[in-house]
């Protein structure tokens, strides 16, 4: 039996629990995987299961053997992957995480053009505002405008996360366009609920002036952006957008950018889009094109915004 084999069949067996599981799993059978093991434990000198008439549970020395087996076929499965992409077209699954709001804006366009481009890719793109683990998780790349120091993350900047301040002509016309300190509680505000902003303040800034006010009370607030989005075009009243946001509905006249006297902070998401994505996937192929993809779309389209259309950037963020 190879080696390569034992580690698959050792790790299909930490992961169900059980060799029957496994070998289901696998198609092999139940002896084939307890032999596989059992020669693993006589080569490392160390019982890597714990196992009882009722269960089996990985001992510690299990637990450190797993995390390296595991790294071992990862790495002979990218290293696969990479030698077959250079002899035929761009293939396989590509797993993205983004948050939703990044969908309708741009996300969804890119990612219907890389289809086109690369027919023999499949797309799982997952859009939630939860930070998830890219490793356990199983994805290639993550979009993300909230903290970006996690551990073992490269985090490459995208694009700016700025704020502007919209109206729809609509509400111009009902309401003015005049925001100040003095009048800004007498407009009608939507605001975006979510765990990162506070709920009773605002820091507004001029030049090297900081200001602290309090939040107005919300004409309507809610925690889908799309939905706010949707009631600030129908003019229902004022909004902070970010500019990625904000940038076709400005261009066709369809929002107008208020230009108050004091400007909003960056959000506590920051002020930059990133990129974000595990060390061995650095290198590889389909999510390095689907990036250089990403920020030509940007580029073009959200001209101004985008940290660098040529390619990948050096990350801010690498581990060492």
């Amino acid at each position: 039996m190879d080696k390569l084999s034992a580690l698959q069949m050792f790790v299909a067996t930490a992961e169900h629990g059980n060799f029957s599981r496994a070998a289901e799993q696998l198609g092999k059978t139940p002896s084939a995987l307890t032999k596989a093991v059992a020669l693993l434990e006589a080569e490392l000198g160390a019982r890597l299961f714990e196992r009882t008439t009722r269960r089996m549970a990985l001992t510690e020395a299990g637990h450190l053997y797993l995390d390296g087996a595991r790294q071992a076929l990862l790495q002979l499965q990218l290293a696969s992957e990479e030698v077959e992409s250079l002899q035929r077209d761009l293939c396989g699954n590509l797993r993205i995480s983004a948050p939703p709001s990044f969908g309708p804006a741009f996300l969804s366009q890119v990612c219907c053009g890389f289809l086109t481009e690369h027919p023999q890719v499949h797309l799982e793109v997952e859009l939630n505002d939860t930070y998830v683990d890219l490793m356990d998780g199983g994805y290639d790349l993550a979009l993300r405008d909230g903290p970006i120091d996690l551990p073992g993350v490269i985090a490459q900047p995208l694009m700016e996360n700025n704020l502007l301040l919209c109206a729809s002509p609509a509400y111009i016309a009902r309401k003015g366009a005049s925001v100040t300190l003095d009048n800004y509680q007498e407009h009608d505000w939507l605001i975006f609920r979510h765990p990162l902003i506070n709920r009773r303040f605002w820091w507004v800034q001029r030049e090297h002036e900081r200001i602290r006010i309090d939040q107005p009370v919300p004409r309507l607030a809610s925690d889908n952006y799309d939905f706010l989005l949707a009631c600030l075009l129908a003019g229902q009243g004022l909004q902070f957008v970010p500019r990625w946001s904000a940038a076709p509905y400005l261009a066709r006249g369809d929002l107008v950018e208020i230009d108050a006297l004091y400007w909003r902070e960056p959000s506590a998401f920051g002020p930059q889009i990133y990129l974000m994505y595990l060390p061995h996937r650095r290198n590889t192929r389909k999510v390095k094109v689907f990036i250089e993809h990403l920020k030509s779309y940007c580029g073009t389209h959200l001209p101004g915004l985008c940290q660098d259309s040529a390619g990948l950037a050096a990350p801010i963020a690498d581990p060492a």
